[in-house]
């Protein structure tokens, strides 16, 4: 069913890219027919663009990226000056996108994402929604490994007071207020997931089956992974503080209970050498402190990042704006 023209918006599809030459003329090839089939029935403006964001990446990914958007359509990029990470290319591409676009969607350029949920996405988006996430159906080609930590991971996250929606990453569709708002999110420490759900507005999701990546490597190994979690966790919630303090009042009261023993113990004569109790006790407690000020320095740190304030990301390439200045 097709759309009031009047009610047509222009759609930004953005794609972080870092190192993506394998796949890039693949994932331009199926967003091309996409596009296409969006615009011919009505769905959004011929004005719309899928925008890839140069990472800093080593190989040729940008070169592909300016070939791309010579030769088709419905292609733009921007390049940033060195590698800032996926959360802040994406953060990048956003700002950047919503100054031409209604409405933005992220999604990776490995071809993992359903590139037909953008449809239902749309629809719902057009039925008020203003958020619509991407959420995985099931994880059947995830390996043990990674299907259960990837759900320890959400529950975790759960627990720690993060409001995050489950099996979603970082494929979503934002409504142009929404971004305007989400500019106001300053912080240096990203995690977007964790950000948009306290933007508020009507959200809704749209479940898709994820696919095998298509060529290259996965950007996001275990060590990647597991630092993403940290990120996630520490900057959104002060629990693991406040677990700190409980495990401490815990440790205090053990520990008092534990010297009103020894005393009863002296006194009544029943006194044993104790060097394996002495030595455990050490080390527990040694072990202990050691963890506590590594979280508490965890949180120092980026307070300290933050103070700073930075600039996020530097964009030193963008060809929509280049293709502007042309036609002016």
């Amino acid at each position: 069913m097709k759309k009031d023209t009047k009610k047509i918006k222009t759609l930004y599809i953005v794609v972080p890219c870092y190192n993506e030459e394998e796949v890039l003329n693949e994932t331009t090839k199926r967003l091309e027919e996409k596009m296409k089939k969006l615009v011919k029935s009505n769905k959004i403006s011929d004005d719309s663009r899928v925008m890839y964001v140069n990472d800093g990446s080593k190989d040729k990914t940008w070169e592909l990226i300016e070939k791309i958007s010579k030769e088709h359509k419905y292609f733009t990029g921007i390049c940033l000056s060195r590698n800032r990470g996926h959360q802040n290319a994406l953060l990048a591409g956003l700002m950047t996108a919503k100054e031409y676009a209604d409405v933005v969607i992220s999604m990776d350029a490995d071809l993992q994402d359903d590139i037909n949920a953008v449809d239902e996405m749309l629809e719902k988006y057009y039925d008020g929604c203003d958020i619509v996430y991407g959420v995985r159906s099931a994880r059947k080609k995830d390996s043990w490994f990674k299907k259960h930590t990837a759900q320890a991971f959400y529950k975790f996250m759960k627990k720690m007071g993060v409001d995050i929606v489950y099996n979603h990453a970082d494929y979503r569709l934002t409504s142009k207020r929404v971004l305007n708002n989400f500019a106001d999110y300053k912080e240096v420490n990203l995690f977007l997931r964790g950000i948009f759900p306290l933007i508020g507005y009507k959200s809704d999701v749209v479940y898709y089956e994820r696919s095998e990546r298509f060529a290259g490597e996965s950007k996001y190994p275990l060590k990647k992974m597991l630092n993403f979690a940290w990120d996630g966790i520490t900057s959104f919630s002060v629990k693991p503080i406040r677990l700190l303090l409980t495990f401490g009042i815990i440790i205090f009261i053990v520990s008092m209970l534990v010297t009103l023993y020894c005393i009863i113990a002296k006194l009544t004569g029943n006194t044993i050498a104790g060097w394996t109790f002495l030595a455990c006790s050490i080390w527990i407690m040694g072990g202990i402190q050691m963890i506590s000020l590594g979280i508490i320095g965890e949180y120092i740190g980026k307070t300290y990042s933050e103070t700073k304030r930075r600039p996020r990301y530097v964009i030193s390439r963008n060809l929509k704006e280049e293709e502007n200045e042309k036609d002016n």
